[in-house]
This record gives structure tokens, sequence and C-alpha cells, in this order.
């Protein structure tokens, strides 16, 4: 029997032995795979990202231009250079260059630079052969702030839905949109301003050339934005350089159509851009490049120093977005877009007035003399609850959402595809115990500790405010500490981001668990999906506004 259990248990320790063996043989093959399975081949060289706990990779700085700096400020983006060996794609690249305009924005990056043209994947592709749909997106900031690190544009929850997501840098401010008589000389398209949109049109071509690396597929690529991204959208949508790459387009608040920072001729940009270097006393375009990027920033940033404007510059915009639409040579893909039913507090039209019916009546008349009667009926004020939504629906027209509705109009008009339309109207929660100091400040950002009680606050508002949806679209709301997100939130946010993931994959919002969202018209009695604690689809009423507004746009 002892000879017996000796036997035993020398056949037991070699079982044992051996196990060990394989389960380290196998933990080095997946330690192997998984390091295998984070490197991508690109056309630049090869890169390794980071497995997501979600089990997402994502692949965060890749640089998709040479950095636009030195003799390359001002030009347009240039192919990126190769690298040898492994470049780490763990980290978020810097920042553009920008000044902190706006107090919701918060970034990831690796701090601000020149050095800018990065941009991040979040890939649930287990093999590059799956063919998967994509979505670049363009962050907002009235083309003088925002980034792609910031955690409300993040990637991982579309890609958890089966979607390759992109997030792009692009030069802002007056690095993005300088133009100058020496540099419409120096092109060779004999054009300049337009910088900003050529990074992004570059981006665009890297994914073509790139993303089936990733599991995408390049003829499935839909671009999306808020704000200034949005109206880079529209912009992408109307360029000759752009609209063959995109497949489908979602538009959040703004379109590149006059009165929403819409391009300015090639001379009156070129006469903008020499009254600026007059103003910093740069004699030439070789001494406006020789100034450190910090201080060219810094003196752009003085009140009335330089407006970021597009440029008609007959290269990556032949002519106004507007009348590349009306004649049908934009990009015709489906089109998802639309906007929030609070953009800006009705103290944009009535100023410090409290809101009457008899100042309302006052302020119609001063802002439109000949027509006030059309306008009190448009945009009816008997009461000061019934003025402060007039005043904030003409407020938000005039700012951003008439651009927005001639874009949608026109799209439905000449392009033969699909049109949805949406109003946001989830209005904000309470912040949470955390930001108790805090107060709302202006452009959706807030202001804590002691500079709370004297910094300007946002007007209180019904309804959803400018960039208010970004979280919702995007499945993000957890990424955003200030509010008290509440189960009414996230019912709202699966709703929207559905219909946005919808979107991207078939070029038709609707499926299973969904309100119907039908296509929007023409006609006076369109229909839109209204995204809110109830989402349900309605009749447009206010065409009259808008068409009211096109009249005095249009001259």
């Amino acid at each position: 029997m002892a000879l017996k259990y000796k036997l035993t248990n020398k056949h037991v320790k070699m079982k044992l032995f051996n196990l060990i063996i394989a389960i380290q043989f196998v933990s080095l093959m997946a330690f192997s795979q998984t390091n295998s399975n984070l490197q991508v081949k690109v056309s630049n060289g090869t890169l390794e990202g980071v497995l997501e706990s979600s089990g997402i990779r994502s692949f965060k700085g890749i640089p998709f231009a040479q950095a636009p700096v030195g003799d390359l400020r001002w030009k347009d983006p240039q192919p990126a250079k190769d690298w040898t060996g492994v470049k780490k794609a763990d980290k978020f690249g810097p920042n553009a260059m920008q000044t902190k305009v706006f107090g919701d924005m918060n970034f990831r990056s690796a701090g601000m630079s020149e050095d800018c043209l990065y941009l991040n994947v979040w890939t649930p592709a287990k093999s590059p052969n799956e063919k998967l749909p994509v979505l670049v997106y363009f962050y907002g900031g009235g083309f003088m702030a925002g980034d792609g690190s910031e955690a409300r544009y993040d990637g991982e929850k579309m890609a958890e839905e089966g979607i390759v997501a992109l997030t792009v840098n692009y030069r802002l401010g007056v690095f993005g949109f300088l133009a100058h008589p020496e540099l419409t000389k120096e092109s060779p398209h004999n054009s300049s301003g337009n910088y900003a949109l050529m990074d992004q049109n570059a981006a665009l071509k890297w994914v073509q050339e790139n993303i089936a690396a990733f599991g995408g597929d390049p003829s499935r690529v839909t671009i999306a934005g808020e704000s200034a991204g949005s109206i880079a959208v529209s912009a992408q949508m109307a360029s000759p350089l752009s609209k063959d790459l995109i497949a489908g387009a979602i538009g959040e608040s703004g379109a590149m159509i006059f009165p929403t920072l819409a391009p300015v001729t090639m001379e009156q940009g070129e006469k903008n851009g020499l009254a600026f270097a007059e103003r910093v006393k740069a004699g030439s375009l070789a001494a406006l490049r020789a100034m450190p990027a910090q201080d060219l920033l810094q003196a752009a940033s003085m009140p009335g120093a330089f407006s970021a404007s597009s440029t008609i510059d007959g290269y990556f915009l032949p002519k106004q977005p507007s009348a590349i639409f009306a004649a049908g040579e934009q990009a015709k893909v489906p089109l998802l877009a639309g906007w929030n039913s609070a953009e800006i507090p009705y103290q944009a039209f009535m100023g410090a007035d409290s809101p009457t019916p008899e100042n309302y009546a006052k302020k119609v008349k001063q802002e439109y003399p000949d027509q006030a009667d059309l306008v009190l009926k448009l945009y009816p004020g008997n009461t000061q609850q019934e003025v402060v939504q007039s005043a904030t629906d003409l407020a938000s027209d005039r700012f951003i959402v008439y651009s927005t509705w001639k874009w949608i109009d026109l799209q439905a008009k000449t392009s033969g595809k699909p049109v949805y339309r949406y109003l946001f109207s989830k209005s904000k929660p309470p912040m949470t115990s955390e930001f108790s100091n805090s107060t709302p400040g202006l452009a959706g950002g807030i202001t804590q500790g002691g500079q709370a009680a004297t910094a300007p606050k946002a007007p209180v508002s019904e309804g959803a405010p400018h960039a208010f949806e970004i979280e919702y679209a995007m499945g993000n709301l957890s990424t955003n500490p200030v509010y008290a997100w509440t189960p009414d939130d996230y019912k709202v946010s699966a709703t929207m981001f559905k219909y946005f993931a919808n979107f991207i994959k078939t070029g038709n919002p609707n499926g299973s668990g969904l309100p119907q969202w039908s296509p929007t018209t023409n006609a006076d009695n369109a229909p839109f999906i209204n995204i809110d604690i109830t989402t349900k689809e309605e009749k447009a009423t206010d065409r009259g506004r808008y068409l009211f507004l096109d009249g005095i746009y249009t001259k």
C-alpha cells in the first residue's frame, strides 16, 4: 500500500507540473495574441493600441498629417511621415492652439501645440475583414476651440454598437483660417484660408486608406459633428474634395450658411488677413511664420483682431455651400440633422429688458421696423411666458437654427436621399452635490469656488441649450460628472444614441423599440422627431418662421 501511495503521489506531482507548464504556455500565447491584436499596420507604420475594459480596442494620437509648423504653417496638410518599429497609440495627441473660451470643454490631451493633427480610433473588430460602419466625428467650438480628446465625444460606446468610431483634430482660429495674398500666391491651388477644413479632408482621406486595417468599411463612412463640427459636416458635404469620401452625414446644430459662419469671398479673406498682419506688425508672410505660436494665438485672441471665417477659395469651396446644395452638387447621401429647443436664451434677443409684452414688441419694432407685424405673428408675445418662448425661438433661429433648417431643406430638395430632422428638447437636470459651490456659466460650462458669486450667470431657460445633446447622442452621460443624471436622462440618451447608431449603420435611424421617425419633406407640416422624456414624431408648425428669415438672409 505504501509503495502504491508513493507512485501515485509522484504521478500527481508530474501531472501538476505539466499542468502548470501548460497554463504558462497558454498564458504566454494569449499575451502574445493580445499584443498582436493590439497592433495594426497602417500606411505609415505599425501602431499599438490599448484594450479597454469593455473589450474595445482604442488607438489614440495617430498622426494623419505632418505637424503644420514652420514652413508648413498655413499650408495644406501634408501626408504623415513613416515611422519604424511600433508606435504606441495609447495617449491623445496635443490639442490645437486655442484659448479657454468655453467652460464645458475638458481635454484629456497631451497639452496644447501647433503640432495637433492627430486622430483617435475605437474599434470592436477582431480582424481587418469585418467591414464595419465608420463614424468620423468633428468637435465643436466655433472654429476657435475644441479637441478630439473631450470625453463627451468618446467613441467607445459607439464601438460597442459595432461601429468603428473616430475623433479628429483640426487647426483652429488664425492657424486654421488665415487668408493672405502671399499665401494665395504660393498655393498650388491659388487659394488660402481653409486649412482647418483641409485638415478634416486629409483625415477623411486617411480613413479611406487605413480604416480597413481597423475592421472598418471605407465605403460606409458617416461624418458627424456639433456646432462648428456640424458646420464642418455641411462644408465637407459641399466640397468637391470630400463629397465622394462619405456615405452619410449627421449635423447637430449648425450649417455653413449665412448668418452662421458663412464663408467670405477670397478677396475679403485676404483683406482680413492683411489687416491682422498689420495689427501684429508683420510686413510679410515670412514674418508671420516666424512669430511664436503662443504670440500669434494671443494676438489673434484680442477682441476684434481675427475672425475664423472660411473662404470661397475656388478649390475646397468653389462657391457658397448654400448655392452648392441648391444646385444639387453636394454629397447626395442620407442626412440626419436638427437642433436643440433652446439653443440660446431669450436674453440674446431681449438684452437686459424684462420679458414683458411691451418690451418685446418694442424690441421687435427696433429690429424689424418694416416687418414687425409679421414677426409678432410668427413669434407672438402676448404674455410674459409667450415672450420668453418666442424671444428664445427668435434668438435661436437667428443664431444657428435657421442655417440648420436651410441645410435640411436644401438637402431634402436636391439630394434624392432621405433626410431626418430632429428637435432635442430634454432640459438640464440639477448639478451634483460635488458642484454645489458652482454656478452654471456661459457656453454650457460652470464656474467653481469663490469666482462663482461674481461670474457671468447663464440665463435660466426652458428646454435644451446649445451643445447639451452631445453626451446623450454619443452615449456618454456618465463621462460628465457635473449633472445629477436621472433615469429619464439615461432613457433619453438610450433613444437618441440608438437612432444615431442605426443611422450610421444603415442610413436610417429607425429600429426595433424606437418611435417611428419619418424622413422630412419640404411641406409646411413636415414630420420630425422630438427627442425628450417621451420621444415622438410630430408635424412641423414653424416653416413660416424660416421662410421669413430666408427672405432676409438670401437677399
